[in-house]
């Protein structure tokens, strides 16, 4: 039961960074309403980086496909945590409101790494 909970979960979690990784190519779904001077100040300057937004969005696009996927979870959990932690911050500092959401990601993350631990650890022999 454990493992079905996982894997709809990590399909949910997946198709949610490609959905975001794609809308920050083709942008087809509005900005939210109401937030901070900071946080549009911060989002600005990301997209006139020109450089970073992209990066972002092929990070989160991969690392959705291969966390939605049984087979590659382990390796789209690793690839996708920084951004997760960026968005764990982000939210933390400029727009607390929405911290709920995600942290109930950034533990899907999290247990997708921790069910993974054997995977990880032929990385860590020396």
């Amino acid at each position: 039961m454990k493992k079905i909970v996982l894997t709809v979960l990590s399909v949910l979690f997946g198709l949610m960074m490609v959905n975001s990784g794609l809308n920050k190519f083709f942008n087809y779904m509005p900005a939210p309403e109401g937030l901070s001077e900071g946080a549009m100040n911060l989002m600005g300057a990301f997209i006139n980086s020109g450089w970073i937004f992209p990066l972002v969005a092929v990070v989160e696009i991969v690392g959705g496909v291969l966390f939605a996927l049984p087979k590659t979870r382990a390796l789209g959990a690793i690839v996708i945590l920084p951004v997760m932690v960026g968005i764990v911050l982000f939210h933390a500092v400029q727009e607390p409101a929405n911290m709920a959401i995600v942290l109930v990601m950034l533990a899907i993350n999290v247990w997708a790494i921790i069910e993974n631990v054997p995977r990880y650890m032929p990385m860590l022999k020396g």
